[in-house]
């Protein structure tokens, strides 16, 4: 399997900068961020050289959209706009941008530093969208109060899922991510049962013991995660999905990353639009997706060769 960036499939980290950006359409711009993003793997093998025990990691992706003003030549077979929809779990809208800077590793000031380096960088060629700093909560668990990302592929699996392979040989070692921020109404939802928050996942809250397929309720959120493909076997997405909150807005920045948009999107339609008979995720009751992105992150060989 051709390399990818490291940050695509490696382990969690404790803190983490999602930055998403808008560039400017000028040639000179342009080329600009040609340059910055063929420096990003030997940016990150810096950091990683000057501070080994932070285990930092800097996946860069292109928007959908701006795809092909940066290589109008070449565009990976699957890559698509974010897929919005809605219904009666609510709206998945589409938001745009243009690159995603995703940094992260054990230390929150090294995650500033890389940022600043490759901000200087791209100059006046982009503008800010957001920036978003997720952080581990306690012991990996949302500020719902539940474990997330339980369902994780783990060892060499994670490339599985998340690696494009020689069905797309000129974008081998490529990823997939889909970006939301979600913002959570945790007033209302700490105003419910623990037993209903239960229900509501599909798993127990203190010991985090899912529940047996047949007790789920069929509007869970683990219900309508948990699918199967016309073979029988789990569809599956790579999450580097992360909390985030200040005293005025609280949620999860949801991170999907994938060897193919797919499955990502299937997910998102059993939850937001449900299975045809009326179910969909009751947790979309007590949060809301207030962003949708669509980016691809390429080999590190790829970006290199855009300089």
């Amino acid at each position: 399997m051709a390399e990818c960036q490291s940050g695509v499939i490696a382990e969690a980290n404790s803190d983490a900068l999602f930055i998403t950006l808008n560039g400017s359409r000028d040639g000179s711009s342009l080329q600009l961020i040609k340059q910055c993003l063929a420096q990003i793997p030997a940016t990150q093998q810096n950091f990683r050289q000057r501070y080994p025990e932070a285990d930092l990691h800097i996946t860069a992706a292109i928007g959908s959209e701006f795809w092909d003003l940066l290589a109008p030549t070449q565009r990976p077979s699957e890559l698509t706009g974010f897929p919005a929809m809605s219904g009666g779990g609510g709206t998945a809208p589409h938001t745009p941008a243009d690159l995603l800077l995703h940094i992260r590793s054990e230390r929150h000031d090294l995650n500033y530093e890389a940022a600043a380096v490759l901000m200087a960088l791209l100059g006046k060629s982009v503008s800010l969208v957001d920036q978003v700093h997720g952080f581990r909560y306690l012991d990996s668990r949302d500020l719902t109060g539940f474990v997330d990302g339980t369902e994780n592929p783990e060892g060499d699996h994670r490339a599985e899922v998340a690696v494009v392979g020689d069905e797309d040989s000129v974008f081998a070692g490529g990823s997939y991510i889909h970006l939301q921020r979600y913002e959570h109404d945790l007033e209302a939802w700490n105003r419910i049962a623990v037993k209903q928050q239960e229900d509501i996942i599909g798993r127990t809250k203190a010991a985090n013991v899912e529940y047996a397929s047949a007790d789920k309720p069929l509007f869970s959120h683990t219900k309508r995660t948990s699918l199967k493909d016309d073979e029988g076997r789990s569809v599956e997405i790579l999450r580097h999905s992360m909390p985030y909150g200040d005293m005025t807005r609280k949620g999860l920045l949801f991170a999907s990353y994938g060897r193919s948009p797919e499955p990502f999107t299937e997910m998102l339609k059993s939850m937001v639009i449900g299975d045809g008979e009326g179910n969909t995720d009751h947790l979309l009751r007590y949060t809301r997706a207030v962003t949708g992105q669509a980016f691809f992150a390429p080999a590190p060989a790829w970006l290199e060769k855009l300089a």
